[in-house]
């Protein structure tokens, strides 16, 4: 399911781009983010990053404009895709600094966006196999496996550590570690690691994201080999 970004300082722009995504989908309906300014959109991708796959930034906003939400929101997300709505078509050009997908003139035609949307798909269908999809807090992240650094496991739950912050679910480890693939790497009961987020070995831990993950003694040969591949290149997300 995709999800939709649509920031614009009026709520009627925003209500119009909504319901012209909703006729493309049709069947599968998207989950929708809007925000009445640049700031709402900086800060809500910053606390909540991989919530969003397409936002929509009307470039001509009071306050923090669009261009300049989109600057600062590639300074820490380079994964969420961008693209401008304008009343001008004089920006365009603007858009390539911060890799937007593209840019829709006010009103905004269905097919234009039709097509937009259909490239969005499109990329998003590539990067799938790069990602992990979890529900968590009441949102869905869709994680860039990169960025994870290790799953932990507790009863019940299973917790992934990222580099931005933590996602905790219920599940079972084993599920997770057959769908994150031959680049993570089990360590202990406990714990699933990233291999090329490990840092070093050290006798019986494992060093990544700063900390210090035990390797137990049944996993040990296994797990030891397999991070020292990775970590000398032969294995790569």
């Amino acid at each position: 399911m995709l999800r939709i970004g649509i920031c614009d300082d009026t709520a009627g722009a925003r209500d119009s781009l909504r319901l012209l995504c909703l006729k493309h989908f049709r069947l599968e309906e998207p989950d929708f983010f809007e925000f009445s300014g640049g700031e709402g959109a900086v800060r809500w991708l910053h606390s909540h990053p991989g919530t969003i796959d397409l936002l929509f930034l009307d470039i001509e906003m009071a306050g923090m404009d669009g261009m300049t939400a989109a600057k600062q929101i590639r300074g820490f997300d380079q994964e969420v895709m961008l693209c401008f709505v304008t009343g001008y078509a004089d920006y365009v050009y603007d858009g390539y600094e911060v890799g937007a997908m593209g840019y829709l003139v006010k009103p905004v035609e269905p097919a234009r966006l039709s097509a937009l949307l259909g490239r969005v798909e499109e990329r998003l269908e590539q990067r799938q196999p790069k990602t992990y999809t979890v529900q968590s807090g009441g949102a869905l992240h869709r994680l860039p496996l990169r960025e994870i650094l290790y799953a932990a496991s507790d009863r019940r739950q299973v917790t992934i550590v990222t580099r931005q912050g933590q996602y905790t679910f219920y599940g079972k480890l084993d599920a997770v570690a057959e769908e994150l693939g031959a680049g993570f790497v089990r360590v202990h009961q406990r714990y699933l690691v990233n291999a090329a987020a490990v840092t070093s070995l050290e006798g019986e831990r494992v060093a990544v994201g700063g900390e210090r993950l035990p390797i137990s003694r049944g996993l040990r040969r296994e797990a030891t080999m397999a991070l020292a591949r990775a970590m000398v290149g032969e294995e790569e997300l």
